[in-house]
């Protein structure tokens, strides 16, 4: 008599002996994961960095921007790879695109 509590759910699904399961069967639950990856991580990362490609190519003169280090400023100038900040005062920042991070607009409680 077989105790079917102690063969995998694969075999039992398939309904073959144990040793001949279908591959599709088996490969399954793996698919499964990296569906489940791609939709919870990958692309919610993909559209965060292609949002954050638009706005640094759309800072224009006056925008208020805060950089990955932590500095507020003003944009004063805007060149290809990088953008000339004001940091405050008579302090002026040759910041590249990269390390503009957000505007701290979106930061302001509703």
């Amino acid at each position: 008599m077989t105790n079917f509590a102690f063969l995998p759910l694969s075999v039992m699904a398939a309904g073959t002996a144990p040793g001949q399961g279908n591959a599709l069967v088996t490969l399954l639950p793996l698919i499964l994961v990296f569906v489940v990856f791609y939709f919870f991580m990958i692309r919610p990362q993909m559209k965060k960095q292609k949002d954050m490609t638009s706005y640094r190519s759309s800072l224009k003169r006056g925008d208020k921007v805060i950089t990955t280090g932590g500095i507020y400023g003003r944009i004063y100038e805007v060149k290809d790879n990088y953008v000339m900040m004001e940091a405050g005062g008579d302090v002026k920042l040759k910041v590249d695109k990269n390390a503009v991070m957000k505007d701290p607009s979106t930061d302001e409680p509703s």
